[in-house]
């Protein structure tokens, strides 16, 4: 059967009902058995969460997630056929240092002791794969323990419980082990799934082999971070959620959707709960994954956010169900995807009657990031990706969209949360599809160092103008009317993505894209770095971005209102506050950006290029803070207060373009350079040495004492510092 949306009706052989059979008394028995004479637990490195989503799982010590009063297991345990399984959120649960910390080595022998079912009395055999040192510290506290090595799998017949670190577990390992837990084995495993992820690029986490294994027993580690709730790491006293628990979330979630009284607490508690479960199940799973196929289906008309129909944080079932679909989409086979109704909305649809298209590229692996290819791959759209065997080596992806932030965290969803795929190109054939279509790119990790031949076939072609290679003549007749929704303007250095409705109209992008080169050049020439970057700087514009107005990265993200701008010369030569503050984000070095200045300094390479390149209204230099700055007159009436001055960057800006008026931007360039040629011995090593370089090494570079203005303007200086400029003439604006 082909897997796709809610609303094309997909039948589901059976229909799993809500109520949740919750063995509460046998949980809070086997609990109070595995918390025995513990009180705090230790929290090695950042753990990660655990999801339970079973009848048969429990939690057992939990941690606190990002949101203030929910929480998530860092410990849990479950029945496994005859057999039984502790987990533990970190790898480091293993090692001596957390072992020796509070109550965890308690923890660890009643887990072990618990899962092989054993008295306290009863000497038990276990066995040891990975975590250097618990075979040695189990002996010690008398279990009879012993490393797995070899073929240990063939042994297993030899031990009580065995100890699994996640690490060491393999796919070949499951089989074995399965075994030997339905059979009435114990097992104690310790996981982390947000470092798991970070060595395995390209996979998911259903993918790992300890979430392969307990997945029967309805738990497993997902993504994420766990705050500490004690001072050494994880109050054991404190009780497990029931919202913690991802069925029961469920349930409540429904019930509140039906009226039914629910606080905001147990709302957010069940929200993050089911939502960290969805998003980290295995595709295959029979437990929740029914249950959400079949409310999907009953709200498909309500799970379309908007700009004028948002979806907002209190409506937690029905964004349970937005990631339910999205995690939907990405376990189900390219060939069977279909578009998602929202995409009318956001991306946009492909204009009817479109022309399929196969094109070939040649892509310079050794340039890191995306490449783009001026294709659009319709929404449900399949895609077929032929590669050498070369480029099939060559660690390349393909991408499906430009709209890379996630929303997930915001109160307020205006597009789908989640609508880039990525597909390895690891064979000489690969599919690939996306319910929500976007510009193609292929995507290279910098690793290689010739370059892959890849034709694409099946997507439509998209505007795409590239400075220097497109003749304005095809892209007045035909290019700027190609029939997707995004279209790109790229030269070597900058590259922007917008609305084709943004350019349309566009009679010569080549104007465009060469003063978008005269703007990163005005920032590199600042920086005193090569003109030429490494990659081409990016600007996407979206209907909703991850934090602010804009934000800097790769690519620099903005609002859809920031399109005109972006892809019309006239406001672009104005001179955009907005877009040269976020390259500027891309340009700062943390050597000379102090505490208070993250929003400050990178304003300096927005001020060099409306000096420089940019021609702003008469009697403005870009920005109002700017032309009409904070009071320093009151801020100096006020003490000079280091906190204000850190907390508002005109005032803080001021100081700097003060130097500038003074020392011009020549000097400026001096100090940055200057910077950049330090050994790694001179460097600052914290923020106040931080503070005493920046006024030291501007001081020598324009020749006069700056003790005395930095004084005035509050920011600490050391006296040694202040010491090392006194041969200098002072000088005060």
């Amino acid at each position: 059967m082909k897997r796709g949306w809610g609303w094309m009706g997909i039948g589901i052989a059976a229909v799993l009902c809500f109520s949740v059979v919750w063995a509460q008394t046998d949980h809070e028995r086997d609990r109070r058995l595995l918390l025995e004479g513990v009180q705090e637990i230790a929290a090695p490195g950042i753990p990660g969460p655990l999801m339970i989503y079973s009848d048969s799982a429990f939690g057992v010590v939990v941690g606190q997630v990002e949101k203030d009063k929910v929480y998530a297991p860092v410990v849990a345990a479950g029945a496994f056929g005859e057999g039984r399984v502790v987990a533990f959120g970190h790898t480091g649960y293993f090692d001596a240092d957390a072992l020796k910390t509070g109550d965890t080595s308690r923890l660890m022998k009643n887990a072990i002791q618990w899962a092989a079912k054993a008295s306290e009395s009863k000497k038990i055999r276990v066995g040891v794969l990975g975590g250097d040192g618990l075979a040695q510290h189990l002996r010690e506290h008398g279990i009879d323990a012993s490393a797995l090595t070899g073929n240990w799998t063939r042994t297993l017949s030899n031990y009580d419980a065995l100890c699994l670190s996640q690490g060491a577990l393999q796919p070949a390992h499951i089989e074995a082990v399965l075994g030997f837990l339905k059979s009435g084995g114990g097992a104690v495993l310790c996981g982390l799934a947000w470092g798991w992820l970070q060595l395995n690029p390209g996979k998911t986490i259903d993918q790992n082999a300890g979430n392969q294994l307990l997945s029967e027993a309805g738990l497993g580690w997902a993504d994420g971070y766990l705050e500490k709730t004690s001072r050494l790491g994880f109050d054991a006293k404190r009780d497990a959620p029931k919202n913690s628990h991802a069925r029961i979330a469920l349930e409540t979630l429904r019930q509140g959707e039906s009226g039914q009284a629910r606080s905001n607490i147990e709302k957010a508690q069940a929200a993050w709960s089911a939502m960290n479960a969805i998003s980290n199940l295995p595709p295959d799973d029979r437990l929740l994954l029914p249950q959400a196929r079949q409310l999907a289906s009953k709200h498909s008309a309500t799970l379309i956010p908007t700009a004028k129909t948002p979806l907002k944080s209190e409506r937690h079932l029905e964004r349970f169900l937005v990631a339910y679909q999205l995690q939907s989409e990405r376990s189900t086979p390219p060939k069977s995807i279909r578009a998602h109704p929202a995409v009318a909305s956001f991306p946009g649809e492909v204009a009817p009657g479109a022309k399929s298209v196969s094109r070939t590229f040649r892509i310079k692996t050794g340039m890191s990031g995306w490449h783009s290819t001026g294709l659009y791959a319709p929404a449900g759209g399949l895609l077929i990706v032929s590669l050498s065997d070369e480029a099939a080596k060559a660690g390349l992806s393909l991408q499906i969209g430009c709209h890379s932030d996630t929303l997930w965290h915001l109160d307020s969803w205006r597009r789908f949360p989640d609508i880039v795929r990525v597909f390895p190109l690891n064979a000489a054939r690969v599919e690939a599809a996306s319910a929500f279509g976007g510009l193609i790119y292929v995507v290279s990790n910098g690793r290689g160092a010739g370059e892959a031949e890849i034709t694409i076939s099946g997507a439509v072609d998209a505007p795409h103008f590239v400075l220097g290679q497109t003749s304005l003549q095809a892209w007045r007749e035909t290019i700027r009317h190609y029939p997707a929704p995004w279209a790109e303007l790229e030269s070597g250095k900058v590259i922007v993505s917008v609305p084709s409705s943004a350019i349309r109209d566009l009679e010569d992008p080549e104007s465009v894209m060469k003063f978008w080169d005269q703007i990163s050049d005005a920032h590199a020439t600042l920086g005193t770095i090569p003109l030429q970057p490494p990659r081409p700087h990016r600007f996407v514009a979206d209907e909703q971005i991850s934090a602010g107005y804009m934000h800097s990265g790769y690519p620099i993200m903005t609002h859809l209102d920031a399109a005109e701008t972006m892809s019309h010369l006239a406001p672009l030569k104005q001179g955009s506050w907005g877009l040269l503050h976020e390259l500027g984000h891309n340009h700062q070095v943390g050597d000379w950006t102090f505490e208070g200045t993250g929003e400050v300094t990178c304003n300096l390479f927005a001020l060099h290029a409306i000096d420089t390149i940019c021609e702003p209204p008469a009697g403005s230099r870009g920005h109002p803070g700017v032309d009409k700055p904070p009071s320093f007159e009151a801020f100096r009436e006020r003490g000079s207060p280091f906190n204000e001055w850190k907390s508002d960057p005109f005032l803080a800006l001021q100081m700097y373009i003060q130097l500038e008026k003074a020392f011009g931007w020549e000097t400026y360039k001096k100090v940055f350079a200057e910077y950049r040629a330090l050994p790694a011995n001179e460097r600052p090593r914290n923020d106040a040495e931080k503070r005493d370089q920046w006024m030291v090494r501007f001081s020598r570079a324009c020749g006069r004492n700056l003790g005395p203005f930095f004084q005035a303007w509050g920011i600490p200086v050391t006296d040694r510092a202040l010491k090392s400029i006194e041969d200098l003439p002072v000088w005060m604006p």
